[in-house]
Parts: C-alpha cells; sequence; structure tokens
C-alpha cells in the first residue's frame, strides 16, 4: 500500500508540499449515477422540472464546484484548471442519470477530487432540482474512472467503464480529451454543450444514451422566467 502523505511524523494532518514536483498535463474523470422513480426521470427528459432545465443546472453546479475543491476539501491545493467537462445520459432502465465528468490541469498536483468533487455536486444539484416530486432519488456510484499524469502515471478502473475514458481508447486515437468535449466555463454556453456529443458511464454495460435534443417545456418565447415561489 502507498505511504499516506496527509500526515506528517506526529500523525498531524497537512498540505503535502508539491513544490518540488514537475509541471505535467493532468486528466481525471469521474462518474456516478442518480436513480429516481420512472415519472421523474421523464419530468427531467422533457423539460417540465417546476425549477427550470435540470442537467443545464447541474452542469454549471458541477463547473463551479470543480473549482472550488480546494474550499470544501481541506487538504486540497488551489489549482489553474484548465478545463472542466460535465456529461450526462440516461440510463436505459428509465429511472437513472450517469453523470461523467473530466478535469484537466497543468501544474504539480492531480484533480481527481475536483472531477469527484463536481459529480457529486451534479448529482446533489439534480436531486435538489426535482426532490419535491421524488425525495427518495438515490445518488450512487461515485468514482475515479480514469487519472493521468504525474510521478505515479496512469489510472484505468478495470472493465468498460474504466476503458471508456481509458489509455487503450487513446492508443487507438479515441482519447477521453475527445471523447469528453470541453464545457465553457461561462453558464451562458453550458446548455449548449450539454446538447452536444453526450457520454455515458459503462459504454457498453447498457448504461444509456447520450442526452441529445431534450425537449425544454412549452414557453412562449416572449414570456419572461418567473421566480418560483416553493423553494424546496
Amino acid at each position: 500500500m502507498a505511504e499516506l502523505t496527509h500526515f506528517d511524523e506526529a500523525g498531524r494532518a497537512r498540505m503535502v508540499d508539491v513544490g518540488d514536483k514537475a509541471l505535467t498535463e493532468r486528466v481525471a474523470v469521474a462518474g456516478g449515477t442518480v436513480r429516481m422513480e420512472p415519472a421523474t426521470l421523464a419530468l427531467i427528459r422533457e423539460g417540465r422540472a417546476a425549477k427550470g432545465d435540470v442537467l443545464a443546472v447541474a452542469q454549471v453546479a458541477a463547473i463551479m464546484a470543480a473549482k472550488k475543491t480546494h474550499e470544501i476539501i481541506p487538504m486540497c491545493h488551489p489549482l489553474l484548471l484548465t478545463a472542466i467537462g460535465c456529461e450526462f445520459a440516461f440510463g436505459e432502465d428509465g429511472r437513472s442519470i450517469a453523470i461523467t465528468a473530466r478535469v484537466a490541469t497543468r501544474g504539480q498536483t492531480g484533480v481527481e477530487m475536483e472531477a469527484l468533487t463536481a459529480v457529486s455536486a451534479a448529482a446533489l444539484t439534480i436531486y435538489d432540482m426535482v426532490k419535491a416530486v421524488d425525495r427518495a432519488m438515490t445518488i450512487d456510484d461515485i468514482r475515479l474512472l480514469h487519472k493521468s499524469g504525474g510521478k505515479s502515471g496512469t489510472f484505468e478502473r478495470g472493465g468498460a467503464a474504466g476503458g471508456a475514458a481509458g489509455r487503450g481508447r487513446a492508443e487507438r486515437g479515441g482519447s477521453v480529451e475527445r471523447r469528453l468535449p470541453e464545457v465553457a466555463d461561462r453558464a451562458g454556453e453550458a446548455g449548449q454543450q450539454r446538447r452536444g456529443q453526450g457520454v455515458g458511464v459503462g459504454q457498453g454495460q447498457g448504461a444509456g444514451a447520450p442526452v441529445r435534443d431534450r425537449p425544454r417545456a412549452n414557453r412562449p418565447a416572449s414570456t419572461p422566467r418567473l421566480p418560483h415561489a416553493r423553494r424546496d
């Protein structure tokens, strides 16, 4: 087992000194799943949630959370992130949404926690957006799928899920950098990017089709969006 580095010789917690590490390109991909009632998934798919476009808000939450990881995970370093992406796929079971987040930087420490935090925030946001109709939703399987860069090298989670983000596909010209489009770090572009090519967790395992062209709620273009009275 690798040595734990977040403790000093006296057993006290510390933030690791990374000053002597080389600058390298670092990428991390994480995944997770939100499970819900079929009617709740239909509400999200059809854009009928009372609070608005659920996945657009969840995507922005993922971006914001990745940038704030060092503020909520005590021993994480503040990082200059060069790319943050988050995609969603509806499960073929009709009752789940798979989340995949990719974070990249050029630095002296990895971005695994940023990717995991992005997935967690996206899942919690989905829950918050529709909890009024389905409080029994569960958040499952948040895990690291891929990590590259740095002294420890490349990590791939075994099976098709890890392979979707893995080096094997990169060697065949289908790297994770191309499979997961970079999401612009602006809320105004997030919704448009989400309607691009989606990437589901566990491709090849029937994890679900990408989210594409999901209809918005029927609302006249001239009607302004009013604040919702109900906040729960």
